[in-house]
């Protein structure tokens, strides 16, 4: 019911963990972050790894079926006596789309944050349920309850 809508992006993670390279990402070009989704009974659920991320940096949209996460993950702020040693965190911005399925209840998301995950909760739509058709016998009618 997810679909990825950037085939490359994938690609690009696995060169640049390869070549060592991991730039940052820009609001031109945003870095992407890592992602679960899954169903757990009646919801969608997508995780997505956002460590050291300040919850007001976080925007979560979907027009239509598309839903797209942003966050920026801000440098601390140092005072000119620091001299780093060591900078391996990415800094940036970080975003994600997903295509959602015309199934899931786009009007009803809800999302929370917690020790660096952003968990985006998406219920399926009650019209996507499963329901049980009756047939009455001799007027050869079916009737539908919902």
């Amino acid at each position: 019911m997810l679909m990825r809508t950037d085939p490359f992006r994938e690609l690009d993670r696995l060169t640049q963990q390869l070549l060592g390279t991991n730039p940052s990402g820009t609001w031109s070009r945003p870095s992407a972050m890592p992602m679960d989704a899954y169903r757990e009974g009646d919801e969608y659920v997508i995780a997505l790894d956002l460590p050291g991320v300040d919850p007001e940096a976080i925007d979560i949209d979907v027009e239509r079926n598309m839903l797209t996460v942003k966050a920026e993950r801000r440098p601390v702020t140092k005072s000119d006596k620091v001299q780093v040693e060591l900078s391996e965190r990415p800094l940036g911005v970080f975003s994600r789309q997903v295509m959602l399925a015309d199934s899931l209840d786009t009007e009803h998301i809800n999302a929370d944050y917690d020790a660096g995950v952003l968990t985006v909760r998406i219920p399926i739509a009650e019209r996507a349920k499963p329901r049980k058709i009756s047939i009455s016998a001799g007027s050869g009618r079916k009737e539908i309850r919902g």
